[in-house]
């Protein structure tokens, strides 16, 4: 017989049946694209956390797409309950291979459905710190404020210690002025300073104090608040603007200061003063 009999035979016999097919494939992608975007629109109405609307989005379109992948699969006659118990157990053996893949995804999913922190707030777990930028069901991306990335595997949070420091960070910062001072000056100058930094919020109101009396004078608690990423760049912009306005105002800080002794000649005695 010749071979384009053959074909014309072949196109003729199972023709239609690939035609069908792909046009269920085609279908049932579109259908996919249009039920996962409606699905989106009605999930961003209820104001669900981003990681977890994607996730079902993802879930609706697998789920339709694998429906129409059976239809088609159908229309060449294949037997589709010994294709599914055949997928079940290659899957047993995958789930052996990806145990470590799968435990981050499940912590994933944990951490969607806790919510213990979200995007945008600044955490420390896990000996890392960062403001949370992606939350996904593998991993989660902390920034940092040098803009480098820390990817942690998800099953490294769970179960840990977490400090979520929420979207603002409180500093803990501190100044010492002599003991001859003018003392409502000083507090008034780190207001001052406080008030022209753009990074340090108004509210809630940055604490300022007297905490202590040492060897080094009067000590100055400054507590402002700031977005958790400008946590390290407002504490070197806020010391080097107490230091020169207390310069420019003629305050003077703080220093410590050791009465030297010399015995015999020979040994020294540092005493504090």
């Amino acid at each position: 017989m010749p071979a384009r009999t053959i074909i014309a035979d072949l196109a003729i016999r199972y023709g239609f049946q690939v035609l069908g097919a792909l046009v269920i494939l085609g279908l049932g992608a579109l259908a996919a694209r249009w039920i996962g975007g409606f699905a989106d629109r009605r999930l961003r109405k209820g104001a669900m956390e981003p990681p977890m609307r994607i996730l079902l989005v993802r879930i609706i379109r697998v789920v339709v797409l694998a429906l129409a992948a059976v239809m088609a699969l159908d229309k060449f006659g294949f037997q589709i309950a010994p294709l599914i118990a055949g997928i079940g157990v290659a899957g047993i053996g995958v789930g052996f291979a990806l145990q470590g893949v799968l435990s981050n995804i499940i912590a994933g999913l944990t951490i969607i459905v806790t919510k213990p922190f979200r995007v945008g707030e600044y955490i420390e777990v896990a000996g890392v710190h960062g403001e949370v930028s992606h939350i996904d069901l593998p991993s989660t991306i902390l920034i940092h404020a040098d803009h480098s990335r820390v990817v942690i595997p998800n099953k490294k949070i769970v179960g840990e210690i977490l400090h979520n420091y929420g979207l603002i960070r409180q500093l803990k910062l501190a100044v010492s002025v002599g003991d001859a001072a003018d003392l409502n000056m000083a507090l008034g100058a780190v207001q001052d300073v406080l008030a022209r930094n753009p990074r340090v919020l108004k509210d809630p109101v940055p604490v300022v104090g007297v905490s202590a009396i040492g060897d080094a004078g009067i000590r100055v608690a400054v507590m402002p608040w700031t977005r958790g990423i400008d946590a390290v760049l407002v504490e070197g912009e806020l010391y080097q603007a107490l230091i020169e306005d207390f310069r420019t105002r003629s305050i003077t800080l703080g220093v410590v200061r050791r009465d030297i002794r010399v015995l015999n000649g020979a040994s020294l005695t540092p005493s504090p003063r």
